[in-house]
């Protein structure tokens, strides 16, 4: 069950020789280049049999808890036991309402100032808006405590309801990452919690030292944000979906918008921020989660059906290397586990995907 354990190969999208392309367009030695792009190789699946796995979130003692769009339901891993027997069910989160796209999404752990108790933040799909919820992680995140409501309103519909969750570099913030919901002009409109990166504090009130007193909204200007990672530097990167023409790495800026639906992938007004990375045709990879480590950007592609590496250079990213992990399938996340591996969950039981045995699955990788 599950996959070999085997090292990955690289494919390179572009067609040019690699070492051609980072001699000419980068320069610099063949051993400096092996740092920009770690080579991948597969540990093991972590866990498998899961129903349309979406957020994932590590604890404090290692274990993991992921989110079930569908069920509702939050799941805890324990990365030290065998594949589908090391899974339990610790709780649901009320109110989900499953429907298209949305469901029970993102999710993340932080532990506030303050208290020894961590706490759950989860983005959900109610029957009349996407929201924010918080949590208490009881009995060591083994059992979910009161949940309460903190972020509400944000726009719904079948598709387009962004939902990634991140813990802020200062451990006070709380960034959520929401879709156009179907209605692209909401994306510009400085009002909606639509097509924006929010940033709020842990009780979901606007956070201190945003762009606009009093607004929960970071950035504007967003198609459908499912990626949020923190690069070295404290600086947030967000991955996009296009429409038909190219999808997005972002370097978010406070208060900055990125275009949509004026501009899909790079163009020339000065009024908007230009992606870092861009993917043409969006089918080679449809970016959901995204990991950073030592730099390095780590892209989940849902079309694409492969991961990305791109490594930062200061505030502009290097060219995208595309790994293949055998026959995974559809990747919607992808996080760094305490122990520095990767772990990337696969999304092929999500409505739009051919399942394979045992999906959806959780792969563990090392970079080297």
């Amino acid at each position: 069950m599950g996959l070999p354990r085997i090292a990955i190969t690289v494919r390179l999208w572009s067609g040019l020789i690699f070492g051609l392309i980072l001699g000419l367009v980068f320069g610099g030695s063949t051993a400096a280049n092996a740092a920009t792009y770690p080579s991948l190789s597969v540990q093991r699946v972590v866990a498998s049999g899961l129903e349309v796995p979406w957020g994932l979130a590590f604890l404090p003692d290692g274990s993991a808890l992921v989110s079930e769009r569908n069920t509702g339901k939050i799941k805890r891993i324990d990365p030290s036991g065998r594949a589908g027997n090391n899974v339990k069910t610790i709780g649901r989160i009320n109110g989900v309402s499953a429907e298209g796209e949305g469901g029970l999404l993102g999710i993340a752990v932080a532990t506030p100032q303050g208290s020894s108790t961590p706490v759950l933040f989860a983005y959900l799909t109610s029957r009349l808006d996407n929201q924010v919820v918080r949590i208490p992680l009881l009995d060591n995140g083994k059992r979910l405590g009161t949940q309460k409501r903190i972020v509400t309103g944000i726009p719904k519909a079948t598709y387009h309801n962004g939902g990634r969750l991140l813990v802020g570099a200062d451990q006070k913030t709380l960034y959520i990452a929401t879709g156009d919901a179907g209605d692209p002009q909401l994306s510009q409109d400085p009002a909606s919690l639509a097509g924006k990166v929010l940033r709020v504090d842990f009780n979901g009130a606007p956070a201190a030292g945003n762009p606009r007193a009093k607004s929960p909204v970071f950035t504007l200007g967003h198609r459908n944000v499912q990626g949020l990672a923190l690069d070295s530097k404290g600086r947030v990167w967000a991955s996009e979906f296009g429409e038909r023409d190219a999808d997005e790495l972002n370097l978010l800026v406070p208060g900055g918008n990125y275009g949509w639906p004026e501009i899909e992938g790079r163009g020339q007004d000065p009024r908007f921020i230009n992606p870092r990375t861009v993917w043409s045709p969006t089918s080679t990879a449809s970016p959901s989660g995204i990991a950073i480590k030592n730099d390095v950007v780590y892209v989940a592609s849902l079309r694409g059906e492969r991961l990305w590496q791109v490594p930062i250079k200061g505030a502009q990213t290097r060219d995208a290397k595309s790994w293949d992990l055998g026959d995974a399938g559809r990747l919607r996340t992808i996080a760094q586990a305490p122990d520095g591996s990767l772990w990337v969950v696969t999304g092929n039981t999500d409505g739009r995907g051919d399942p394979r045995p045992s999906d959806d699955k959780i792969i563990r990788l090392f970079a080297r």
